[in-house]
């Protein structure tokens, strides 16, 4: 990799990546055309394939959110009320905020879209940039979360259970010693 004025000049095109979404990856989302930071994977929520966007809690101050409201007329946002976002640096169309939307788009009203065609993606555990488009950020089913987390929770009540088994089994022992 190469670096200008800490701007990278390099990049890796079409690497097909573990998925970011998981956490395994480590991501920064940079502006396809100028290369500026917009967010990273830990705000991430999810992918909306019929849109190519990636779902964003937060986004960074080089992201601007367009004062003036659009309205979907065809396609995924038909029947939408939204803003699109825009670089700071340059300019460039990034994506779009959903104000109000169809029940079936519920999901993602006021999150960030990021359109995957214009991002860009730093890969911090290889040091490699890709395009959005190489990578996928499915997240985990909910229920599949909650059986895990309820599967620990289990297993640590039933080390708790043991332990305090034990500690009773030491006190009537050391009782009966006196």
């Amino acid at each position: 990799m190469e670096f200008n004025e800490s701007v990278l000049t390099q990049r890796v095109s079409d690497v097909k990546l573990p998925v970011a979404g998981k956490r395994k990856q480590w991501v920064t989302f940079h502006c396809e055309r100028c290369k500026t930071v917009l967010g990273d994977s830990l705000d991430v929520c999810g992918e909306v394939r019929c849109m190519d966007s990636i779902m964003c809690m937060k986004v960074t101050n080089d992201v601007v959110i367009s004062g003036e409201l659009e309205s979907g007329h065809k396609g995924e946002i038909a029947n939408c009320i939204y803003s699109s976002l825009k670089c700071r640096s340059c300019g460039c169309a990034v994506g779009k905020v959903i104000h109000s939307a169809p029940l079936r788009l519920a999901v993602i009203r006021s999150t960030f879209l990021l359109h995957k065609a214009n991002i860009s993606c730093y890969i911090l555990n290889s040091s490699s940039m890709v395009k959005a488009s190489t990578l996928t950020f499915d997240l985990k089913p909910l229920r599949e979360s909650i059986n895990e987390v309820k599967r620990q929770c289990k297993a640590q009540f039933d080390q708790m259970t043991r332990i305090k088994s034990r500690l009773a089994d030491m006190s009537i022992t050391s009782e009966s010693d006196k």
